[in-house]
């Protein structure tokens, strides 16, 4: 599960920068007004990575203390 849950923040770390990017190269092709609402979507890949870093950091320091707990 440990892996699973890094692949799933490097691949919402990684979307957030691709829509970034995209999104930029979309505004200077055409109007900023009408690509600039975009940048929700990336805001929100970019939430949901640290929001998966604090929760599996919190989950492993839970893991750890129950381990140490049980010895």
């Amino acid at each position: 599960m440990k892996t699973y849950n890094r692949i799933m923040e490097l691949f919402w770390l990684s979307m957030g920068i691709l829509i970034i990017i995209m999104v930029t190269v979309m505004c200077l092709k055409e109007s900023f007004s009408s690509w600039a609402i975009y940048y929700i979507f990336a805001l929100m890949a970019l939430g949901t990575y640290f929001m998966r870093r604090f929760m599996r950091k919190r989950m492993e320091k839970h893991q750890a203390f129950l381990s140490q707990k049980q010895k």
